[in-house]
């Protein structure tokens, strides 16, 4: 006999950030599939490389990196609590840690909204559809590789479900997936800082995970030692989001990729656009199929993009040409934890400013943290006192603070004007003034 196909074989993956990550044949069998190949094509970021240039890593190497801590999880939790999972059981979780992106959109959950997609449906029902179908590869490899009782049992078990064919589903196996101490968020925050070179500290995600237990009822929760471990992963999320995910500026290239992509659909509507088979798709479609969805990928739009920034429209082209050269971006008026409620006083009152320098409503730009991703922490993580880490530590106290604040975007050559005017209009003892 020959060798072994390559196929075949157990595999070891070579990762930047948790070094070999074992993968057995069969697993392997669902990564080297159509869909899951494709997530090497959607950044985990989406346009965050316009702030730190080398956060170019993709949801493919993330999905990896989830399966891995699954695995770990599952294998701590089998030595401290024999029998506490079975094989069979921790399969199905790193499965299911693989395979929660399967179904995102280009850029990731920056395009998961009706403004982009004709057919709209949130990521996860995507990836459902997508794992569900006969016409996929994904689909067809899930069900080779777990049979259909199995098959069945992972999807109740990415629903939360209690049970499943009449047995049961302890709540730690999806909280292990999904929940405010998961290996979705481990891996990601640890990736996300590592490419973006934000230096905020870090956690130590080996001490998190040896930390966890399970208990009577069937829930995740820590060991009071490793408080301090958990207070880390607390910081390094309050200090990403602070710092890298909720940054100004990726908040507003994130509204140009919106808005030029709504002005490519309503172009290609009157018949001023011709589009690629891919985007008219995405943008036009109102019968999207998951076939043609999963052919979707960033490289649809960024080279559309490069076109779009030199078409006759001057809104298309005003959004593609900012992304493509980086310049002429709009500027933040300077007010500090600006609330929504502010927003709506000053917008009326710097718009006349806008008009009389030549511009218009459409080019004020908001954002609002509140609506961007998943907020920091709100309780959710268990000591084995029965009690949310929040009450046993102070330090944890003073991130859960709602600290939701408004950005407000508008041309440069009238942001002091407008500033001067925003800052009669709110006085300095409702709102920090502190220019930044």
């Amino acid at each position: 006999m020959g060798p072994e196909p390559r196929s075949m074989r157990d595999r070891v993956i070579r990762d930047e950030i948790h070094r070999d990550i074992l993968v057995p044949a069969h697993i392997a069998r669902l990564i080297d599939t159509r869909e899951f190949q494709r997530l090497r094509n959607i950044q985990q970021l989406a346009t965050c490389h316009y702030v730190f240039p080398a956060a170019t890593h993709n949801r493919f190497a993330h999905s990896l990196g989830a399966y891995h801590l699954a695995t770990v999880l599952c294998n701590h939790l089998s030595d401290v609590q024999p029998g506490i999972i079975s094989a069979e059981d921790a399969e199905l979780v790193s499965i299911a840690a693989l395979l929660h992106d399967i179904g995102h959109p280009p850029f990731s959950h920056l395009l998961e909204s009706p403004k982009v997609f004709a057919t709209f449906h949130s990521h996860e029902k995507w990836g459902q559809m997508m794992l569900e179908s006969d016409e996929t590869e994904i689909g067809s490899a899930l069900r080779e590789v777990l049979g259909t009782a199995r098959t069945q049992r992972l999807f109740a078990l990415f629903d939360g479900a209690s049970e499943c064919n009449g047995e049961v589903i302890a709540p730690f196996l999806k909280e292990i997936v999904s929940s405010q101490l998961d290996v979705d968020r481990m891996d990601y925050m640890i990736r996300d800082q590592a490419n973006t070179g934000a230096q905020i500290g870090g956690f130590d995600s080996a001490r998190v995970i040896r930390a966890l237990r399970v208990d009577e009822k069937g829930h995740l929760f820590a060991k009071q030692w490793g408080l301090p471990a958990i207070e880390a992963y607390l910081v390094t999320r309050y200090h990403m989001y602070n710092q890298v995910y909720f940054h100004k500026v990726n908040q507003l290239t994130q509204e140009y990729l919106v808005r030029v992509l709504s002005r490519a659909r309503v172009l290609a509507e009157n018949g001023s656009l011709t589009l690629s088979n891919s985007l008219s798709s995405m943008l036009t479609s109102a019968e999207l199929t998951v076939k043609e969805y999963a052919r979707l990928t960033d490289a649809d739009i960024n080279s559309a993009l490069l076109d779009w920034a030199d078409h006759d429209d001057a809104v298309l082209a005003g959004y593609a040409r900012r992304l493509v050269s980086r310049r002429d971006y709009h500027k933040s008026i300077r007010i500090g934890e600006l609330s929504t409620k502010m927003m709506d006083v000053v917008i009326p009152r710097i718009l006349p400013i806008l008009e009389e320098a030549g511009y218009g409503e459409s080019d004020i730009i908001t954002a609002s943290i509140r609506k961007k991703g998943y907020m920091p922490y709100a309780q959710g993580i268990k000591l084995e006192d029965g009690r949310d880490v929040v009450e046993h530590s102070p330090l944890i106290q003073s991130l859960v603070q709602q600290s939701v604040h408004a950005l407000i975007f508008i041309p440069e050559d009238v942001r002091d004007h407008c500033e001067q005017v925003a800052r009669e209009v709110i006085k300095p003892s409702q709102s920090s003034l502190a220019s930044f």
